[in-house]
């Protein structure tokens, strides 16, 4: 009988949620602790989850970086002391993860790229008791899809987008952006793709950006430049038409697309 409480026990902590190595490992542990946070809306399009607890100064306490496809992603662990703690969550598919040391920065960098990005935050009290959470992150980028509607001439291999007046970084207690990035994306377009999805954190709920746009030959030459002011609403996508190697015109519209709070068509 003894033995099969003993299996019974190391079952059930095999199934338990996982707790980090390191802040910036994506390799965990699984172990039970106080606090356990998973997320409702676990079908977000995205690929990493960052769940960082921080305390009343702002600074980091412990982080569960997760990877989609990962044992019991979507679900987070650790092990506190008592008091209140700052919980913060972010879902994003960059190729890391952001620098998250501070509850006031949250930074990305143009090597690790800029993506569809979600946050949940939530004050936490850690008493005697386990403390069970359960948040829904919500979509905190403005998107920029840039498409070109005319053919690249047969010597463009590459093509730049270089913009200002956004920001690489957001305040996750207010899930706008909180520097004055330059923010860069280079493209090799040698398979014709058309559609460039450039994505920032404004500083307000609306916001304006300046793109320079560069066409590239194989060898960095670069062949054409050309730029625009691009207006933005935070969670709202801007639709850039553009006939980049011919011509410029400009109208807009708005609608509704895909979970997005509201989409813009701009002509130029």
């Amino acid at each position: 009988m003894k033995q099969i409480l003993a299996i019974f026990v190391f079952l059930m902590a095999m199934v338990s949620c996982e707790k980090p190595i390191s802040p910036e490992d994506d390799k965990t542990i699984k172990q039970d602790g106080n606090l356990v946070v998973s997320i409702a809306n676990i079908g977000l399009p995205v690929t990493r989850l960052n769940f960082v607890v921080f305390d009343m100064n702002g600074s980091r306490v412990k982080q569960v970086n997760q990877i989609s496809g990962v044992a019991d992603y979507g679900c987070a662990s650790f092990q506190l002391e008592s008091g209140t703690y700052q919980l913060v969550v972010v879902a994003h598919s960059s190729d890391g993860n952001p620098t998250l040391a501070s509850i006031k920065k949250v930074q990305y960098t143009n090597a690790q790229g800029f993506t569809d990005t979600f946050l949940a935050t939530s004050y936490i009290s850690i008493g005697d008791e386990s403390v069970t959470k359960t948040v829904a992150p919500h979509r905190i980028v403005s998107l920029c899809r840039f498409v070109l509607k005319d053919d690249y001439p047969a010597n463009v291999k590459k093509m730049r987008f270089y913009y200002t007046g956004g920001s690489g970084a957001f305040d996750a207690t207010t899930g706008l952006g909180c520097v004055n990035s330059k923010q860069s994306v280079l493209f090799d377009v040698s398979n014709g793709q058309k559609t460039f999805d450039l994505y920032t954190f404004l500083h307000a709920a609306e916001g304006t950006i300046r793109l320079l746009v560069t066409a590239y030959d194989a060898s960095d030459n670069v062949l054409l430049e050309r730029d625009y002011d691009v207006s933005l609403q935070q969670n709202h996508i801007t639709h850039c038409n553009c006939p980049y190697f011919s011509g410029a015109t400009m109208a807009s519209s708005i609608g509704l697309f895909n979970g997005w709070d509201g989409e813009y068509h701009l002509n130029f």
